[in-house]
């Protein structure tokens, strides 16, 4: 309890000498088994080891990023770093479910406000997310490690999960039935499965008091302090870098390009349009280029 006391102390005095334009930096790796997703090939005759290996390559490739979140004591954008991709390594399927597992666009929050805007650029339309920021039921323990310079406090929370967050994506078991396939089925691999996202996840935060901001990466936030690692599913996201006092300080305000829609308008459409895909990916037996257009 002396812990606890102290983190919530240390908040409090702090966060009151914090100066009105103070604003920090925090870098973060975000990375993402790729397991379930690569298992998909195996077994697909026409994917040699070779071919397997360059395929969880370029996945984990994908699922690895780097993200710069720069808050001051109410407001933070949080946006990924760009990488040049190397040439001959591409194609559209692998570009296409790397836009599904998280980063692109401008996250904005305002713990204050309460309220989160995302501007993403899907399928040649953009749009604008704006929705209330969950209230995070945290539980908070005494149980402490240390992350870079800053000693770190353990809280756990059940938290809502995006139906466009396909990061956690999971697959449907097969049944007997439709695991005996033609040896024309065999050939292809479905790059769009069928399966589920989870509604809910446990997550797992550290938060550091020696940041006294109530902030973090992403839409996890509620907690006094810092959030410096997190762990939601598949997906464990760690600070490696913290500046606080910038001298390039960055404007925090929302994003403004986009049709607007709530979260849950926009999980909808995605769901609809990677149903689309999947369908027109099935008609040409799991070969071929795609074009979907989104409506106005």
């Amino acid at each position: 309890m002396k812990n606890l006391f102290f983190t919530f102390s240390a908040f409090l005095i702090f966060g009151l000498a914090l100066a009105q334009d103070f604003q920090g930096m925090a870098v973060y790796e975000s990375k993402t088994s790729s397991s379930d997703m690569s298992a998909r090939f195996q077994g697909n005759r026409d994917i040699t080891p070779e071919m397997q290996k360059r395929i969880e390559e370029r996945m984990k490739k994908m699922l690895e990023k780097t993200f710069t979140l720069n808050f001051d004591k109410n407001a933070s954008i949080y946006k990924e770093e760009e990488k040049l991709e190397t040439p001959g390594t591409s194609n559209g399927n692998m570009r296409m479910m790397g836009s599904f597992m998280g980063g692109g666009g401008t996250h904005y929050k305002n713990v204050k406000e309460k309220v989160y805007v995302i501007d993403k650029e899907m399928f040649g339309k953009e749009f604008l997310v704006k929705d209330t920021l969950e209230t995070i039921k945290w539980n908070l323990t005494q149980e402490t490690k240390q992350i870079g310079d800053y000693l770190c406090f353990k809280a756990t929370a059940k938290v809502k999960n995006p139906a466009s967050d396909f990061r956690n994506f999971r697959m449907r078991e097969e049944s007997k039935e439709t695991k005996v396939k033609t040896d024309e089925e065999k050939k292809t691999t479905n790059m769009l499965p069928e399966g589920e996202v989870p509604k809910e996840l446990e997550v797992v935060a550290w938060y550091t008091p020696d940041v006294p901001v109530n902030n973090g990466p992403e839409n996890f936030q509620g907690l006094p302090g810092l959030i410096l690692e997190v762990t939601k599913g598949r997906t464990t996201i760690l600070c490696s870098k913290v500046v606080m006092n910038v001298k390039d300080k960055k404007e925090l305000k929302a994003p403004t390009n986009g049709k607007v829609v709530t979260q849950n308008e926009y999980d909808e459409i995605m769901k609809k349009k990677m149903e689309e895909m999947r369908e027109m990916f099935q008609s040409r037996g799991g070969n071929g280029g795609m074009q979907i257009r989104m409506g106005n």
